[in-house]
């Protein structure tokens, strides 16, 4: 038996979809424990791309049992429309189960968010406004719509009511928005209930079972550690916790359970959306590496921005996480610059840090301590052995455990699935 959870240790992006979909391979349950829709994973397997944004990355191979757990917040359409696209591609979703203690995002939820977004004008967080935030609010008010309530007709249009009256009332009266139809979202809402039900199901009692009879088990990570609403740069941040410990509340699983933690990072650093990053290249450099590495948001279809790697993060992310190995991609595309740097410390107000600040004001203040190296600019991406790499390629990756203090266990030396060295 062994129960994995990967994670994300910069801002997301990583490319955890291909580590998860290799990990998934030798997996009996895949366990998506938290975000929404605002996350997607990208994997590219026997040539076709699947960009998946709430289903587990475990679906792509058959006899899976895939859960999207209490942790998540669910949008119907999205889910359905995910399903649809799957299915056009022969792909089953039948073993796809869904926790009926997860949220439903609603219509007025994804209204919030925008109208909220706007009104921060210049202090924007920069959220993807699909509602996201919204929902875990509900959620923590406790005047949420679980799955559960989605699939009960009378339940659900009491909750509707409860929750439209003043729903409508924020977006009419404080925003100056267009109330919504409560009929509308009824009627739209309970077809989706009925197309999800036979999905709906107690999942914990199915994980609690596998746990118990030593089943493989893969805990799929969104977002990622910069981006937890405790140890990220809040307030911009997601709205639930990526971490490895939101497992535990994410999926209704103890700590004890967990064996493994895989944290999935960048040969260099990326990240959508506003907020401090000490290692941002915001010129020729950053624009290199974007175009090298396709730094587009799989979700957003936002340019991200890019820089060097920082080492000070993922140190920080390592001992949040408790990872037991590391798991980095685009060895291939950072080895094309000619001269590569790596963030080892900060210097703030004269002084050499090596922790990452709570305050994003502090953070604003850090510069890079840089150690530099040689770039390897060849075809990398065949290559199947640590000892096949470029001795320069070995080098800044040994440096790299060296500060982290831990191992690295996965290798990514192109998009596919393949293309991954195992250590």
């Amino acid at each position: 038996m062994a129960t994995r959870v990967v994670v994300g240790t910069q801002w997301g992006d990583e490319g955890k979809g291909k580590y998860i979909d290799m990990l998934a391979k030798t997996s009996d349950i895949v366990v998506r424990f938290s975000g929404g829709n605002n996350a997607g994973h990208t994997i590219v397997a026997n040539g076709t791309k699947y960009s998946l944004h709430l289903i587990p990355s475990g679906i792509l191979h058959s006899g899976k049992t895939c859960i999207i757990s209490n942790g998540v917040v669910v949008d119907p359409a999205v889910l359905l429309d995910e399903i649809k696209d799957l299915n056009s591609k022969g792909i089953s979703t039948d073993r796809l189960l869904i926790s009926g203690r997860a949220h439903v995002i609603m219509p007025y939820h994804k209204v919030l968010d925008e109208v909220q977004e706007k009104f921060r004008g210049a202090n924007s967080i920069g959220t993807t406004k699909r509602g996201i935030g919204p929902c875990y609010s509900d959620k923590t008010d406790r005047c949420g719509i679980r799955m559960c309530d989605l699939i009960d007709e009378d339940l659900f249009i009491k909750r509707v009511k409860e929750n439209l009256e003043i729903k409508n009332l924020i977006i009419e009266k404080v925003y100056g928005g267009e109330k919504l139809s409560e009929e509308k979202i009824i009627s739209e809402y309970l077809e989706y209930g009925r197309l999800l039900k036979n999905h709906v199901c107690d999942v914990n009692s199915i994980i609690f079972e596998a746990i118990d009879n030593k089943k493989d088990i893969l805990f799929e990570g969104a977002q990622a550690t910069f981006l937890d609403l405790d140890f990220g740069t809040y307030p911009f941040v997601t709205s639930s916790n990526p971490i490895a410990g939101g497992v535990c509340t994410g999926a209704g699983v103890g700590p004890v359970y967990i064996d493994e933690v895989y944290g999935v990072l960048k040969a260099y650093t990326s990240r959508v959306g506003a907020g401090p990053f000490p290692t941002e290249q915001d010129n020729h450099i950053g624009d290199t590496i974007r175009e090298l590495g396709f730094e587009y948001g799989t979700t957003t279809k936002r340019p991200r921005r890019c820089g060097w790697l920082d080492a000070v993060m993922i140190r920080y992310a390592a001992k949040v996480n408790g990872l037991t190995a590391l798991a980095i991609n685009h060895v291939d595309t950072i080895g094309k610059i000619e001269n590569i740097k790596l963030c080892v410390a900060y210097e703030k107000d004269g002084v050499r840090i090596n922790s990452f600040p709570c305050s994003l004001k502090d953070l604003e203040k850090c510069v890079p301590i840089y150690e530099e190296f040689d770039g390897w600019d060849i075809d990398i991406s065949n290559v199947k052995t640590f000892e096949e790499l470029p001795a320069n390629a070995k080098r800044y990756l040994k440096r790299i455990e060296e500060i982290i203090g831990v191992k690295i266990k996965l290798i990514g030396v192109g998009k596919e699935r393949e293309q991954t060295i195992v250590v």
